[in-house]
């Protein structure tokens, strides 16, 4: 019997996709359906769905923000995961605390990336595996997390002195509208130059696409994009603007990345539930028996 795991997304519905794809010998259908920024009908989409799909994923918006191992809820998403009873609803961030650390820690023990390397991280506390990760081989950080969700031009560089302000942000942020944070329906479409200092300064941009997508200099010249949710338009576009490696988190079906959410999804109906917080020991066992790992395309050739 073929799973069904539906991603809805306050995202564009331009960014839809459907896929079919086989898991540990499992039968999947996955489909991603966005709202064009309208959280009233992603909520009666996830109510009509609840108890007909195996797993919901929430697309475009997080149910939670992370300071290490402490979690902070954001209040528009606890409103749209009520609006199922039945059927488990995951936000993704069990697969950005686990798949997305285990993707950093091959791509350094590869040589692909190094010690020493500067990385733009645009969001921290939407991915805080990657964050370790990173910092964990001797990555040298830029934490972006003031100037894409808050639009401060300041760029934090450790993880202590993200955690200290953090601590004093996220409490309020979490309850703020989510578009006050995060670009959702057609201002995902919208592109702001923004930051190119930074985004000079990195070898590695890093986090999610839509903050990237929307704030990137015309050119990119010879760096590495670490992200997901890539549609081939986006892939072309990257190719165009100079990156030389693009490398998602989350295995590429049908010429897109599929999010997190809707792989967290996919590890969600083949357990049964989701997985244990804060290390989601389950996802650790089910990345290791699935055999997941980055997808690396190079975009210029030397």
């Amino acid at each position: 019997m073929v799973k069904h795991v539906v991603s809805v997304s306050i995202g564009s519905s331009k960014r839809d996709s459907r896929a079919e794809a086989e898991f540990l010998g499992e039968s999947f259908l996955l489909e991603r359906i966005g709202t064009d920024g309208n959280v009233q009908k992603a909520i009666e989409k996830i109510a009509e769905l609840d108890g007909k799909v195996d797993a919901i994923g929430l697309g475009g918006i997080d149910l939670y923000l992370w300071l290490g191992k402490k979690r902070y809820l954001i209040k528009d998403a606890q409103k749209l995961a009520k609006a199922a009873r039945k059927t488990p609803v995951v936000d993704g961030s069990g697969l950005k605390h686990t798949l997305e650390k285990f993707v950093v820690a091959d791509l350094f023990e590869r040589g692909i990336f190094r010690p020493g390397m500067k990385f733009l991280v645009t969001s921290a506390v939407d991915r805080w595996g990657m964050l370790e990760g990173i910092h964990s081989y001797g990555g040298q950080l830029i934490i972006g997390d003031l100037m894409f969700a808050l639009d401060v031009a300041v760029p934090l560089r450790t993880i202590g002195s993200l955690k200290a302000i953090g601590s004093l942000i996220l409490p309020i942020a979490v309850r703020l509208p989510f578009q006050v944070l995060y670009p959702t329906g057609h201002k995902q479409l919208e592109r702001k130059p923004k930051f190119g200092k930074y985004f000079a300064e990195a070898d590695v941009i890093a986090g999610d696409y839509l903050y990237i997508d929307k704030y990137m200099p015309e050119r990119l010249d010879g760096k590495i994009v670490l992200t997901n949710t890539t549609t081939p338009d986006n892939v072309n576009e990257l190719r165009r603007r100079g990156v030389k490696l693009l490398v998602t988190t989350t295995p590429v079906l049908n010429g897109r990345s599929f999010g997190t959410n809707v792989m967290e999804g996919v590890f969600t109906a083949l357990l049964g539930r989701p997985g244990t917080p804060p290390d989601f020991p389950e996802y650790v066992q089910l990345i290791k028996e699935l055999r997941l790992g980055p997808t690396i395309r190079v975009l210029q050739e030397d």
